[in-house]
Order: C-alpha cells, then structure tokens, then sequence
C-alpha cells in the first residue's frame, strides 16, 4: 500500500469518527444523501421526458412525411 493511500485512508475514517461523534456532521451526511437521491431522481426523470419527447417528435415527423 503507498503512501498516499495510507494518508487518504487514514483521512477517510478520521472524518468519519468525527463526522459520527458530531450530531451536525450527521445530519450533513443525511441530507448528502438526500441530494444525492434527489439528483439521481431528477436525472433519470430528465433522461425518460427526454426520450418521450424524442419518440413524439419522431413520429409527428414520420406522419409529415
């Protein structure tokens, strides 16, 4: 294991004990992952309107054709 991975590991789970010893840092990886569903949501919603649209502009096209 290098160097710098020992340093990131060792970052990671200090944040961590600190973040689960700290009422605040709790709720801030709560709502972290709120957004996170949030933004995955919103994303797959664009993606399916998306497609919608594509396959009702297709066949209006096809129909003028």
């Amino acid at each position: 294991m290098s160097q710098g991975s020992k340093l990131v590991r060792r970052f990671g789970k200090d944040l961590a004990r600190r973040f689960g010893k700290d009422e605040e840092g709790a709720a801030l990886i709560e709502y972290t992952v709120l957004l996170g569903i949030l933004v995955v949501a919103v994303i797959a919603t664009i993606i399916a309107v998306g497609q919608w649209v594509n396959n009702k502009w297709s066949a209006l096209n096809v129909q003028l054709s």
